[in-house]
């Protein structure tokens, strides 16, 4: 689709074919922007700006869509209250600022704050006040690279299964945490910590 759609759609306030158009990850930045600046106010379409930025942000590939036009949007849903939806979407893509992930760390919503808490671009110092939150923010810290070792550390020993199935995945844990999962009860969980291992050699 031509940018002429994109324009005529914003013009006509067609917001069946304005989600249709964000739909796609392939829709120019600029476009998206000038969608998000037109219906900053509409709950709906500021869910679905969120979500093409989201879509467009590969974790494994986090420099492939960087771009200023992005930044600014992820700053400017942040603190747009028409969408806590869209907050979430902010709160897990790693090209969001630092600054705007301190924002959020504190916010009302403990799914917001559990996805800053997972989000691989998180300060350790931000990740360590969550180390006193409710369990399911400190629950992403786990498979955070970020998160301070003495942390991790003390995952380690953590009931819930999941949390140590992602520690034992975390490629930026030092050896020796992961080293200590290999006797873990879980076979799941030894196996995850054996595959990491073997990565690194």
């Amino acid at each position: 689709m031509s940018t002429e759609t994109t324009l005529n759609a914003i013009e006509q306030s067609n917001t069946a074919l304005l989600i249709e158009l964000l739909e796609d990850k392939s829709l120019p930045i600029e476009e998206v922007q000038a969608i998000y600046n037109a219906f900053k106010t509409d709950k709906q379409l500021v869910g679905q700006v969120a979500m093409n930025l989201s879509l467009r942000t590969s974790v494994y590939e986090r420099d492939r869509e960087y771009s200023p036009i992005m930044v600014e949007l992820l700053i400017d849903i942040a603190s747009n209250p028409i969408d806590m939806g869209a907050r979430w979407a902010v709160a897990k893509n790693p090209h969001t600022p630092v600054e705007v992930l301190r924002h959020l760390s504190a916010d009302p919503i403990n799914l917001v704050r559990a996805l800053v808490a997972a989000n691989p671009s998180t300060p350790s110092d931000v990740l360590e006040k969550f180390f006193s939150d409710e369990k399911i923010v400190r629950d992403g810290l786990s498979g955070n690279p970020n998160t301070p070792p003495k942390l991790l550390k003390i995952l380690c020993d953590d009931n819930d299964k999941m949390v140590r199935m992602r520690l034992a995945e975390n490629r930026a844990a030092p050896k020796e945490i992961i080293a200590s999962l290999l006797k873990d009860t879980d076979p799941d969980v030894s196996k995850a910590a054996e595959a990491n291992l073997g990565d690194r050699t």
